[in-house]
Parts: structure tokens; sequence; C-alpha cells
């Protein structure tokens, strides 16, 4: 009788979880369905329409309006970010921000195979622009709090959400840089967990790692450019600005920043040398060498993905010269985007970059003002051991490795300004198909919800500080 009384309850509760789980996998394929089909590119988009549909989603779920807030910039109407909070039980215990923005990158919906604002799943993916970076993130986050208000879920510490636009172009507008110079009450925060961490999913469907994003390279655009007083074409003259700027420009090109390592990086590789097998895993242990060795560095930064986090990297990426088909440019320039390694500043970089133009009639000047640059997050056992924990419980011996970021996250104006903020999100994917920023994006529907269960345990473990 009592074996037949716990098979009745194991089956209760198998019934329920699977119940709960069809439950959450409609709600969150609804949440992103209205997310992604909300068109939040800067040029015709709105992230104000983004922020008012989901912040309606959690008013819905039983969240008190008074906890939610849309905040739009009156010079940026389309602009807007949402600010949802849900209160803890413990006042003492600083709060946790889950940070996801909701702007994407442009795209031409001639140039993709399928409309890129509208959800389509197919083969196993979602696609559409925003279904990677970063609504997926968005979408879960959205959709846990929800799920805790639904619940009556009441932490010790306090839940915090910021849907936020602009971190794609934030040289135009950034939501966090917004709030947390303007409305920082509502966003404080103990940590944040933010995008940038992905799982490596191997060509065969398993899973290499678990990323988190614990550090970031600091991104900057100089502007090169050459004035000249130009002339008729049929008088060409050696004092050619487009020649001029393209000789500098090959200069940059030839020059490689030096090689450095820190505590982020060099961990990164070190787990890297034991999962990695053959060749590929002996060169990652050489290079770590003192010093390190030298043909095994020229294999490993032949991936451009590990050669971009070994050190500076600057780049020309935009031309713009001459103002006539039949007349000797006037002007010249170009831009040339830096991303810089850790420890060293903007001002530094371009004064290596004008030591290697060497050419006095070219000004090489800051696209946008530096921003603040600060340490890489603490990699404290309080952040670092329910992550591990987590991964350990949904994927037995997949490891957790720290990586740093050559790009860059919204993470650049929250970290330097106190609230340390790590990118981690559970959800594995090939990045040679996941194509975030290209066309046909896409996000593996199994690691989508993954995604959400891994967020939803790690989430509940911070909350209670356990």
């Amino acid at each position: 009788m009592g074996v037949s009384f716990k098979f009745g309850i194991g089956l209760a509760l198998a019934a329920c979880i699977m119940s709960r789980s069809f439950a959450d996998e409609a709600s969150l394929r609804a949440i992103y369905k209205e997310l992604v089909e909300i068109n939040t590119t800067l040029s015709v988009g709105s992230c104000t329409r983004a922020a008012e549909a989901m912040g309606a989603r959690l008013e819905a779920a039983g969240m008190p309006a008074s906890d939610i807030r849309v905040v739009v910039p009156p010079e940026f109407p389309t602009q807007g970010n949402l600010v949802a909070r849900l209160p803890g039980t413990a006042s003492g215990e600083g709060a946790l921000l889950l940070l996801a923005h909701i702007d994407v990158v442009e795209a031409n919906p001639e140039d993709w195979e399928r409309d890129p604002f509208t959800l389509i799943e197919e083969g196993g993916y979602f696609y559409g622009r925003g279904s990677a970076d970063d609504k997926a993130m968005a979408a879960i986050f959205v959709d846990l709090m929800a799920t805790y208000v639904q619940e009556g879920y009441r932490p010790p510490r306090t839940l915090k959400l910021a849907l936020t636009c602009g971190e794609e172009t934030a040289a135009h507008f950034n939501g966090v840089d917004y709030l947390v110079t303007n409305h920082r009450e509502l966003i404080d925060a103990e940590f944040a967990i933010n995008e940038g961490g992905l799982g490596r999913l191997e060509p065969d469907g398993t899973r290499g790692y678990n990323a988190v994003l614990a550090g970031e390279k600091v991104y900057q655009d100089f502007w090169l450019e050459i004035t000249n007083p130009g002339g008729h074409s049929s008088r060409p003259q050696r004092d050619n600005a487009i020649y001029r700027l393209a000789a500098a420009i090959g200069r940059i090109e030839a020059y490689e920043f030096p090689i450095e390592f820190n505590a982020t990086n060099r961990a990164f590789f070190e787990s890297l040398a034991e999962i990695e097998t053959g060749p590929l895993g002996d060169d990652m242990a050489r290079i770590l060498a003192d010093p390190p060795d030298v043909d095994a560095l020229a294999r490993i930064t032949a991936n451009p993905s590990y050669n971009s986090i070994l050190h500076t990297t600057c780049v020309v990426t935009m031309l713009d010269a001459g103002h006539a088909r039949n007349a000797l440019p006037q002007r010249a320039g170009a831009n040339v985007n830096c991303r810089i390694f850790p420890g060293h500043t903007q001002e530094e970089i371009r004064q290596t970059l004008i030591s290697l133009v060497a050419d006095d009639g070219i000004a090489v000047s800051f696209v946008h003002p530096p921003e603040t640059v600060g340490a890489p997050p603490p990699l404290t056992p309080e952040i670092v051991e329910p992550i591990r924990r987590v991964t350990e419980e949904l994927w037995p011996g997949v490891p957790v490795v720290f990586s740093m970021l050559a790009g860059a996250t919204d993470a650049r104006f929250l970290t330097p300004r106190g609230i340390p903020t790590y990118g981690v999100s559970g959800i594995f994917a090939d990045q040679a198909t996941r194509n975030a920023h290209g066309l046909n994006e896409r996000t593996r529907v199994q690691s989508l919800f993954e995604g959400r269960e891994f967020l939803d345990r790690l989430i509940r473990i911070y909350a209670r500080g356990d």
C-alpha cells in the first residue's frame, strides 16, 4: 500500500511537472513571438512599443502597475525602456538585476530568406531578427518574472528586470547608460545577469561547455581624416588625399598589437586546453607558457575568435573620400574600429594609431567620447558556484568556462559604476550559424527552453542567497 501510495505521488508529481512544462513553453513562445515581431530597429522601429507590450504582459500576470515603469527619454520617444520590480522579503539583501536589450540590428527583408520580423520555426530553429540577440533572453526574463508573480513567489532578494534600448547603437542613445545616470534607483542592484555568455554547441549537437562572460574589451571608434585643396583630375598631383590615407591604412593593417594575458583569457585557454583534443588542445596549453610558443600562437591567432581575445585589435570599417568623379579629392576619411584589451586607455590607443599613421596631415580623433572603463567583475564563489551547480544539474559533465568578450554589451555601463554584471544564459549555440547581426539570425528551439530552465534555477538560487 505504501509502495502504491508513493508511486501515485510520483505520477502526480510527474504530471504536475509535465503540465507546468507545457504551460511554460506556451507562455514563453507567446512572449517571444510578440517581442520578435515588434520591429525595434533604430531606423523605423520602436523599443517603446516593445517595452509597453512586455509591461502589459507583466501586469496581466498580476504584477502591480506601481512596480512596472516604461521610461522614455523625452528627446528619444521611440527608445523606451521597461523596468519592473518583484520586492524581496529581506531588506538587507541587495537586488538582482535581470538585464536584456530589446533593440535589434537593422534587417533588410529583401536580403533574408524569411521575413526578419516574423518569428518562424523551421527545422528545429526559431528564425527572426533578434531571435538570438537579445530577444531570446529578454523573453525568458519576462516569462520568469510573470511566473514568479503568478506563483506568489517572494524571495529574500528583490528581483529587478530591465529591458533596454540602444545596446546596438550606443553612440546614438543607450538605455542602460540613461537609466543608471538618471534613474539609478530603478535598476540599482548588488549584481546583474546579462547577455554574452553562451554555451558552445558542437557540430554533432553535443555541448562543449557553458560559457560565462566575465570581462569585455573596450569599444572605441577613431576617425582618420586628411584635407587637401584638390584640383582638376586631368592634372594629378603627388599630394593626393586618398593615396595618403590609403598608405596610412596599410600601415595600420600591417601592425599587430602585442599578445596579452590576464586572469580571464588565461583561465579561458586553460579550460579549453583540457576540453579540446589533439593538436588544438596542445597548442592552447603551449601558448600559456612563459614565453608563449611562437608556432602555437601563430596557429591559435589564425582563428579570429581566439585572436580577438588575445590583444587589442583595430580594423578599418568605413571609408568616405572625394566629392566628384572628375576632381582630385579634397578630403578623405576612414573609421577605425578598435576593441581594446583591458588595462589600456582609449587615448593610449589613439596615440598608437597616430604613430602608425606617421603623417602629420592626417588627424586621428575620437568618433565619440571614450566611455568609462572599469575592472572586470569579480568572480566570487557566490557568483561562480551556483552557475557550476545548475550546469551540472542540467548537463552532467559539461564544464563552465569563463571568457572575455571581444565585442561589447551593456555590462560596460554597469560594472564600472558599481553594479558587477555577468553574461550567463544557459543557451547553447553553434556560433557559425547563429548569425546574430547577420542574415537569417536564428536560435535553436531546444536551446531557448533549456535557457529558461537554467536561468529559472540560477535566479532562484541567487534570489535565496544560498
